[in-house]
C-alpha cells in the first residue's frame, strides 16, 4: 500500500520518535524510504542538518533499511511537499511539537497537511 514513504527529519526529539513508526511501516509494507531534511536559509547550520541525515541514514542502515537522503533548501512545509510530489510519495510521516495541529495554523506539521499531494501521519 505504501511504495514510497518520505519521512522529513529536523533535530527535534519528536523527530527521533517518530523515526520508530517510519521504520515499522516501511518493513511492514517493504516501502522505498526517502529521507529529507529542508535548510531554511539564515535560519539553519547546513553542516549540522547534513550530519543529521547522515546519523538518520546511519540508524536506518542498522536496521536493514536502504534509503535516499535528499537534503533542500527552503520553507520546511513547501519543500516537502514539492518532494513528496517529485518522488511520488504514498505517504509523508513526521512529527509534531505535540501541540494541537487544529490551533496552531503555522505548525510546519499544519501546512504540510493543507500542502501535501498525499496522505501525511503526524506523530504525536
Amino acid at each position: 500500500m505504501f511504495n514510497t514513504v518520505l519521512f522529513p527529519i529536523d533535530q527535534s526529539r519528536q523527530a527521533a520518535e517518530t523515526a520508530l513508526v517510519a521504520l515499522k511501516l516501511v518493513k511492514q509494507h517493504d516501502s522505498r524510504l526517502v529521507l529529507l531534511s529542508v535548510v531554511e536559509p539564515d535560519h539553519d547550520d547546513p553542516a549540522a542538518v547534513a550530519q543529521l541525515l547522515e546519523e538518520a541514514h546511519g540508524h536506518f542502515a542498522q536496521e536493514g533499511i536502504t534509503c535516499e537522503l535528499i537534503e533542500r533548501q527552503g520553507k520546511p512545509a513547501f519543500v516537502i511537499g514539492d518532494v513528496a510530489d517529485e518522488i511520488n510519495a504514498d505517504v509523508i510521516v513526521m512529527g509534531t511539537r505535540g501541540m494541537a495541529i487544529e490551533s496552531d495554523e503555522q505548525s510546519t506539521a499544519a501546512r504540510v497537511i493543507q500542502l501535501a499531494p498525499c496522505p501525511v501521519l503526524v506523530v504525536p
